[in-house]
């Protein structure tokens, strides 16, 4: 029989946070039962519980930035074992056959991949997330968390940690290249200390230099307001890559022109509204304008062990259940530094 588990639920668009359960499915021969620990907030989060990208499910328990201890197996598990120390980020299934999944790289799945919520299965069944006790994964899907990664700093590696890795070591980031990473948020933060640790020199761009210290301290060697016009014309054609962690409308040609020769401007925060630029941008100096997603399975736990080995984690402000609807404004009102973290013992009434 499915078990109902303590949950925070968004009952419809825009609502605040209300305390309720959610039935996890019964434990399949490859799932594994997971007690939650800690549940990130990631800015996808408040999108989708305020129904900004488009039709949403709900009841919704957000949450893909999950971390917490495996608490029974099915029979045919072979990858973790009761006890130990897992994780799971934006998806728990894909379809395992299409040529992306065989590639491990089953965030591209041409079927779709199984949102870990807000999403369905292939069964049909609604998915729910991380704000709650329990949740019930196939074992494929569920990562391992190094012992010397503590689980509350784990948690939005999950999502952070990989949409900022992933780009980083796909375009190259490593010595000798030099990285400007927009924005010193949830996303930015990570996003330092990660290209730092390849070797990179980093650069933060920022609106404004209030968060320079911190940015000096998570590993970046030089900090710009974005605010000053002498930054563009002090920068440019500056970077071999520059990533783009933040979810305004900015001046796409402006960044563009911060580029070498070869050089990439990555998306990796989601814009609202289409953004323009113009093609001259590109042409003038063979550059390219790209977007990334997350990662795929294998290459998450990558990230995770990459981290755990360079004592990288998320800098986090732990909250309880109550705080969640608040702690939504808030990030909205960038006044976080850098990622609010759930502890889901605080979620039963």
């Amino acid at each position: 029989m499915p078990t109902s588990v303590p949950a925070l639920l968004a009952p419809s668009a825009g609502a605040p946070f209300e305390r309720g359960t959610i039935e996890c499915r019964d434990l399949g021969s490859h799932d594994v039962l997971i007690d939650i620990a800690y549940a990130g907030i990631c800015h996808s989060d408040i999108h989708q519980a305020r129904q900004e990208w488009g039709q949403a499910i709900f009841p919704m328990v957000p949450g893909h930035e999950i971390a917490g201890v495996v608490a029974a197996v099915g029979e045919k598990v072979t990858a973790h074992a009761v006890g130990d120390r897992v994780g799971i980020g934006c998806f728990v299934d894909s379809c395992r056959e299409c040529e992306n999944c065989l590639a491990g790289e089953e965030q591209f799945c041409t079927r779709g991949m199984v949102a870990t919520y807000n999403g369905r299965q292939y069964s049909g069944e609604a998915t729910y997330g991380g704000y709650s006790t329990q949740i019930v994964a196939d074992e494929n899907y569920v990562l391992c968390i190094p012992e010397n990664l503590a689980l509350a700093v784990a948690a939005p590696l999950l999502c952070a940690g990989i949409t900022t890795y992933s780009p980083l070591k796909h375009w190259g980031a490593g010595p000798g290249q030099k990285v400007a990473v927009v924005g010193m948020g949830g996303l930015g933060h990570v996003a330092v200390k990660i290209a730092r640790a390849m070797g990179a020199e980093v650069t933060v761009l920022s609106q404004s230099l209030s968060k320079q210290e911190d940015g000096l301290r998570f590993g970046a060697e030089h900090y710009y307001a974005t605010k000053n016009e002498a930054t563009f014309h002090q920068l440019r054609g500056s970077f071999d890559l520059i990533l783009n962690t933040v979810s305004a409308d900015l001046d796409v040609d402006a960044l563009l022109g911060l580029l070498r020769v070869n050089g990439s401007l990555v998306y990796v925060g989601l814009p609202e509204d289409a953004q323009a630029f113009s093609v001259f941008s590109l042409v003038r100096g063979r550059r390219s304008l790209a977007g990334s997603n997350i990662g795929g399975i294998r290459e998450t736990q990558e990230m995770l062990d990459f981290c755990a080995q360079h004592g990288i984690g998320a800098e986090i402000e732990l909250i309880g259940a109550d705080d969640v609807t608040e702690a939504y404004d808030r990030v909205v009102a960038s006044d976080v530094r850098y990622r609010f973290v759930i502890d889901t013992a605080t979620i039963p009434a």
